[in-house]
């Protein structure tokens, strides 16, 4: 398992030193060091640290508190603010840059690890939780999409056929039945019928399944053009015709109807 790797900011050479001894004492991998915010920032250039050990009164332009919210802006990295001041309001603005951890000098080994630890860990839990909860916004959108495609195109009433360089508009109720032959489809309505050069499959995408159903591979029914169910047939309104159902469509159908 690889150690923890860690980059300390302190603006104060011999506590810094003495931070990193502790810390290489304890097992953790110190990967750099800075005295101040700047060089802090400048530094997470070239390194990937697990966590920042972070003073909050450092000396430059930027102390500690502000070098946090500017890694934030760009990183994902746990900070563990280290300080000797634990007033009300250096507490307040340590707090809205909302850190994993917050250790008062002078502390000793057992505080430094168990912070780490906790902010590591916590870090963790966090991480997967955003996770989780783009894959479950990923997952709800894809689910929303595809509901508002088919209710988009359930909601359209009517498609066009396309006849000698013109496009026939055809409203869906009209529609008994669609049979399939080889490459071709044919509509059929109650006097008319048209073929076309399709798939079954590209003709229930674009009729919708709400009052359409594929009953066999060869034909899709209108519900509402039902007269009756004999057996393993349907007949047809105002058709001389019976369609069989198809084995592997059955049980669906069956679950589709509204049956007594």
């Amino acid at each position: 398992m690889s150690k923890t790797k860690v980059l300390v900011v302190e603006d104060e050479t011999i506590v810094s030193k003495d931070i990193q001894y502790s810390l290489n004492k304890l097992g953790y991998n110190v990967i750099g060091a800075s005295p101040t915010g700047e060089q802090a920032i400048k530094l997470l250039e070239s390194i990937n640290p697990d966590i920042i050990l972070m003073d909050i009164m450092l000396k430059g332009s930027l102390n500690g508190i502000e070098t946090a919210n500017l890694i934030y802006l760009k990183m994902n990295i746990p900070i563990v603010f280290l300080t000797a001041y634990a007033d009300d309001g250096t507490l307040s603005e340590a707090k809205k840059t909302e850190p994993y951890g917050y250790i008062l000098k002078p502390f000793k080994e057992i505080d430094l690890k168990t912070n780490i630890e906790l902010a590591i860990y916590k870090h963790k839990k966090t991480s997967e939780k955003l996770i989780e909860t783009e894959k479950e916004k990923e997952v709800l959108y894809s689910i929303i999409k595809n509901k508002e495609e088919i209710i988009k195109e359930e909601e359209i009433d009517f498609i066009f056929i396309k006849r000698n360089g013109i496009f026939i508009k055809i409203k869906k109720e009209d529609i008994f039945y669609i049979e399939a032959l080889k490459d071709y489809v044919v509509i059929n309505l109650i006097n008319e019928k048209y073929t076309i050069h399709s798939s079954m499959k590209k003709i229930e995408e674009k009729i919708g399944n709400k009052e359409f159903f594929r009953i066999h591979r060869s034909y899709i029914v209108n519900l509402n053009k039902i007269k009756a169910i004999e057996n393993t047939n349907l007949k047809i309104e105002n058709k001389n015709k019976l369609i069989p159902i198809g084995g592997a469509y059955k049980e669906k159908f069956y679950r589709k109807i509204n049956k007594i």
